[in-house]
């Protein structure tokens, strides 16, 4: 009967190979990776070349007389000096290395693993505390993580977090360190996860203060910035700059299209499964910020590009969602910084010089453009999946003729 090691290697494969690979400290792993290798998209060639460098391996420990729960990072790091001293170390051992010591580590624990410091256990327990109490997204926790991190280091320079000493002063001091070298949007964001550590630490009893009202209020005005936009002419001429002839072109254009035609933020194209999406219907699931959800119908170009690249472009793997990268481990993309850089190449290829960058600009775009054709500003919120009103209510600015109708003369100036 065939296994998941069979699909690497040719039935002329020497019976002792399988036997390498099945037998010895890591012959219970090296099937069950052989089998991640399948399902994460991995050619026959090079998932090959990884089994038979961890045969290898396999072979070493036995002759090493190490059991599997002995692995350790230092002995990865003698294979691969011998490896290297041998001539025969190539550049993707270390990592096919690496891969297997997590699966060895998740059935048992490293003995000389370094235990986390008190610091990270606090933010690891904040961490936990937003994910599952609070329901926030991970690219908030992304977001809060180092800020809360250097805080603590801040305000416990010796390492223990004592949160009793903790006061408003330092508060201030910190918030003020971090608004000299960050822009004004960034000191914000510090603001907002201070203030959510400090009431996560008065909700668990650490402090008897609520120290979230001693954090500074940084100034800033509602509707203060003009949405950052490209008229209609230079998204189209992006979108036809996109190549459709390369699987990743293929891909690429699909997701441009979804951020136009729909004004989806780049964390909801890299949520989006194939279960979210319902030809029969012509609507796709979008799961947004705060982990709202909501159903929006597919254009016609959209569903044709992303139809073209569900059939001709995607690599057949094991993951649900509906983009991948373009190279083995065959998954979704990690966070939403990759299609922020695909969005940059696209505009470098279109030659569309903008001073702004990002997934947002086609969102703002695809707003302004609804604007210019008449649609309300309920009817863009439904379009953006605004929960509020009043974060629509800044397209208003870019209407300029009919902003002309309501403005006051100038003092002084010809009647």
């Amino acid at each position: 009967m065939d296994t998941p090691l069979h699909y690497f290697f040719s039935r002329r494969t020497n019976p002792r190979t399988f036997d390498v690979l099945t037998r010895g400290p890591l012959g219970p792993y090296l099937t069950a990776y052989a089998q991640r290798l399948h399902d994460d998209g991995y050619a026959t060639q090079s998932g090959e070349l990884q089994l038979r460098m961890l045969g290898h391996f396999n072979q070493w420990l036995e002759r090493q007389r190490m059991v599997a729960a002995a692995v350790t990072s230092s002995t990865l790091e003698r294979y691969v000096r011998s490896r290297r001293r041998a001539g025969k170390l190539r550049r993707g051992d270390p990592a096919a290395l690496v891969r297997v010591l997590a699966m060895l580590r998740r059935d048992h624990a490293e003995p000389h693993a370094v235990p986390l410091t008190a610091i990270q256990c606090v933010v690891q327990e904040f961490q936990d505390h937003l994910r599952h109490e609070r329901g926030l997204a991970d690219a908030t926790l992304t977001n809060y993580t180092p800020i809360v991190a250097a805080f603590l280091v801040a305000c416990c320079p010796a390492g223990v977090p004592d949160f009793p000493r903790v006061t408003a002063r330092a508060i201030a001091d910190f918030v003020r360190q971090q608004a000299e070298r960050i822009t004004t949007k960034r000191v914000t964001l510090v603001v907002s996860a201070l203030r959510s550590f400090l009431r996560y630490l008065l909700q668990r009893g650490l402090i008897t203060t609520d120290l979230g009202a001693c954090v500074p209020t940084i100034a800033t005005w509602s509707l203060s910035t003009v949405p950052r936009f490209l008229p209609a002419d230079q998204i189209q001429r992006i979108l036809d700059a996109c190549p459709r002839d390369t699987a990743v072109g293929t891909r690429n254009y699909a997701i441009l299209l979804l951020l136009a035609r729909l004004g989806l933020r780049a964390g909801e194209v890299v949520a989006l499964t194939l279960d979210d999406i319902d030809w029969g219907a012509g609507v796709i699931t979008i799961r947004g910020k705060g982990k709202r959800v909501a159903q929006m119908p597919v254009p016609v170009d959209v569903g044709a590009a992303m139809t073209a690249y569900l059939c001709h472009a995607r690599q057949a793997c094991a993951s649900r969602r509906v983009f991948l990268r373009a190279k083995a481990p065959l998954r979704g993309f990690a966070n939403s910084i990759a299609i922020c850089s695909l969005v940059d190449r696209a505009l470098e290829t279109a030659h569309v010089d903008s001073a702004y960058r990002g997934t947002h600009l086609f969102r703002h775009s695809l707003a302004t453009h609804m604007l210019a054709q008449g649609a309300s500003l309920p009817e863009i919120g439904d379009v953006l999946r605004h929960r509020r009103p009043d974060t629509t209510a800044i397209y208003a600015k870019v209407d300029v003729v009919a902003l002309r109708s309501i403005a006051l003369a100038w003092p002084g100036g010809d009647q």
